[in-house]
């Protein structure tokens, strides 16, 4: 077995890795971290250095999977600090980690493909890389947010599992919003068309634009939006850089919607969603003015629209935000696996997960009963 790691996108055979990664998910494209790699959003100096990884018997290739050694626990959404302070009380180094995600993006999704032929080709890998891991003196390994199928199988050869909630929309159907509103009971329903009738009260419109009808001025005009709140809600410049979003996201195709917010004339608000054949995800928004009820427009509302008018299955409007239950968002399970190295408190991240995954399935049952739609009689 050889395992081979690429420290650049650039040095992955293309070939190999598009067939591999072929379901249409955006943020496995070859393009999309080259992107990330070349525009400095990764890399060494921003803590997330490539690795990605590949396996073969000699004749074949086995698996491969995305990867990234890890200084810090920013941009993940998996959140491990407590594992890095007991590390390092215990007199023990946790950086560097290797890390199989996509940077900044807690979207589920395919994370490591195997071969379909060979019934081993996962063990394999697991060994493979943990092996490699141990070689290498990096502390643990983590596979954030695959796909739950994936993660138990990993689970299943020793990679504890964690869980978290998100809020996903569902298309049950809907031929337009108002069907998917009359699912809605009454009170909900005329909270959220109160909502949406607030938007054109003030002076607002929005435009949903797609691929070429994006141009260069409405990147800038995003990435302006981005940084903008950014330093305003966290004091500190988001992770993803202006080269990323001029010279990059325009080269992305279909793969990107944006919606933009005028007030008359003026734009003054900005989403970005990125999209493949089944989901829409929602990833990053922007304003320069606070509007009533404009974030829910832009990054709820108008992404629900879009997946009813496209036909896609599922809208994942990203991490956190309780918010969303009301405006019909399901609480969802996602996933992570991780592997750690240290006998010593390999047992206590264990036990942890463990109580973690407990928890959340209770808070995912306890939110269901918030959700807005009526009561099915019996």
């Amino acid at each position: 077995m050889e395992l081979r790691i690429f420290p650049n996108v650039k040095d992955l055979p293309s070939d190999q890795w598009e067939r591999a990664f072929s379901s249409g998910y955006p943020f496995l494209k070859q393009r999309f971290l080259a992107g990330l790699e070349s525009s400095g959003s990764t890399g060494a100096k921003s803590g997330w250095q490539n690795c990605h990884l590949m396996l073969s018997d000699g004749n074949s290739l086995l698996a491969m999977a995305p990867g990234f050694l890890k200084s810090h626990s920013y941009g993940e959404y998996v959140f491990d600090w407590a594992w890095a302070d007991a590390w390092h009380r215990s007199g023990l180094e946790y950086y560097p980690k290797l890390v199989t995600a996509i940077p900044f993006t807690p979207a589920t999704g395919p994370r490591i493909w195997t071969d379909e032929k060979n019934a081993h080709a996962l063990t394999s890998f697991v060994e493979a890389v943990t092996d490699w891991c141990e070689s290498e003196k990096i502390s643990s390994w983590h596979i954030l947010f695959p796909e739950e199928a994936m993660s138990r199988e990993l689970a299943d050869l020793g990679l504890v599992q964690r869980m978290t909630t998100q809020f996903h929309w569902f298309n049950r159907g809907y031929s337009c919003f108002d069907d998917f509103l009359s699912e809605f009971n009454s009170r909900k329903r005329k909270a959220l068309k109160k909502e949406r009738a607030a938007i054109p009260a003030q002076n607002l419109r929005l435009v949903t634009k797609t691929a070429s009808e994006i141009s260069k001025d409405d990147w800038a005009f995003f990435y302006y939006c981005y940084q903008t709140t950014y330093l305003k809600r966290s004091g500190h410049e988001g992770y993803l850089t202006g080269s990323f979003f001029a010279d990059i996201c325009p080269s992305l195709g279909e793969d990107a919607v944006m919606v933009i917010a005028h007030e008359g004339e003026d734009p003054v608000a900005a989403a970005l969603y990125f999209v493949d054949n089944q989901t829409l995800y929602g990833r990053y928004w922007g304003c320069l003015k606070e509007f009533e009820f404009l974030h829910f427009e832009a990054c709820y509302y108008r992404g629900i629209e879009y997946c009813i008018e496209n036909g896609l299955s599922r809208f994942d409007p990203g991490a956190q935000g309780e918010h969303k239950i009301q405006r019909g968002f399901e609480p969802t399970l996602t996933y992570s696996n991780h592997w750690i190295g240290e006998p010593r408190l390999k047992d206590a991240v264990a036990d942890f997960c463990r109580r973690d995954c407990d928890h959340a399935r209770r808070y995912r049952d306890e939110a269901t009963t918030l959700l807005p739609f009526k009561q099915q009689s019996s």
